[in-house]
This record gives structure tokens, C-alpha cells and sequence, in this order.
């Protein structure tokens, strides 16, 4: 991170902000879901869906997110399978999550997002929209369902939830500090 990174965010990696709006990041190697809450993290909401394009141009949308949405955390979903076990896409999202952090300077969390995708499935069956259109919302409710449940999982605990890029995890048992 540089020193123009560092002073924006006023946070180091392993420091998480307790207040202030937040995007939820459901990664993809082809689409990226994004929703962000209110600086009360009190409501969340679907922005959008994020065709992945290359290194240089995907790093320019998240530094201007960062800087339209006024953003001072970032959430990354992390899949761990349902026996707690990490796999190679857990791997890829805890890469991505430390980019994601070189290249915006805000400190990331990475917060468990099993049952994210199934959760958005349903919320969108259950609306109006065509099954095309739908399609192409899924990735980004899937970061509503994954911010919601982060946000949530917060206040029931009390504290921060989720891991620290920094640290390496082992499973299930890890998301929770």
C-alpha cells in the first residue's frame, strides 16, 4: 500500500472501522456482486454487477467505487464448504481480497458467504423480474445477502466478525473472531 493509500483510509489491514458505509463483495473470476450499506449499517443495498475486465481497469472500479460510495471498509465473501473446509475458489477469494486491499487501501474483511447464492436465488424468485433479468442481478444480491449477513452477525456478536486478510484459515471455525 502507499503512503497516499494509507492516509486516506487511516486504517492498517488488520484495523476494521465501526462505523460507516461498507461494500460487500461477492467475487467471481467473470462477475463481481456489489451492495453497500448506510454509515449506520442499518440498510443494504444491491449496486451492481461487475463484468471483470482485466488487472488495470478492475483495479480503476474499485478505487472509484470506493471514492463515489464514500466507503471505509470492504467485505469479501469467503465459500467454505459445508464441513467448514476451505477450497481452491476460498484460496482465489482471499487473493483477490488482499489485491482488493493493495489496490484501494481500505482494510477488507473476509466474512463467510456460504448459502449467500442460494438466499439470493430465492429473494429473486419471489420478486417480478424476468428470469433474464434476474440473471444478471443474482451476483450483486448475493452481496446483499453476504453484507446483511455480515452486518448482522456483527450486532449479534457484539464485535467484528470475519477474518483478517491477513490471517490464513483453516475453515469455519476461523470466520468468527
Amino acid at each position: 500500500m502507499n503512503e497516499a493509500q494509507d492516509s486516506a483510509s487511516g486504517e492498517s489491514s488488520s484495523e476494521f472501522p465501526s462505523t460507516g458505509r461498507l461494500a460487500a463483495i461477492d467475487y467471481g473470476t467473470v462477475r463481481i456482486g456489489v451492495a453497500v450499506c448506510d454509515p449506520g449499517r442499518s440498510l443494504a443495498s444491491p449496486i451492481e454487477v461487475y463484468n471483470v475486465r482485466s488487472p488495470k481497469l478492475d483495479a480503476k472500479y474499485f478505487r472509484e467505487l470506493v471514492k463515489q460510495e464514500r466507503l471505509v471498509g470492504l467485505v469479501v465473501g469467503l465459500p467454505i464448504h459445508c464441513d467448514g473446509k476451505e477450497s481452491q475458489k476460498s484460496q482465489e477469494s482471499r487473493t483477490f481480497a488482499r489485491w482488493l486491499h493493495e489496490e484501494t487501501g481500505l482494510p477488507v474483511r473476509l466474512f463467510d458467504e456460504r448459502f449467500s447464492t442460494a438466499a439470493a436465488k430465492e429473494r429473486l424468485r419471489t420478486g417480478s423480474m424476468t428470469r433474464k433479468k434476474n440473471k444478471k442481478r443474482l451476483d450483486a444480491v448475493a452481496a446483499l445477502v453476504l453484507l446483511e449477513s455480515f452486518l448482522e452477525a456483527c450486532r449479534y456478536h457484539g464485535n467484528l466478525v470475519g477474518q483478517s486478510i491477513d490471517e490464513t484459515g483453516d475453515g469455519a471455525d476461523a470466520i468468527e473472531d
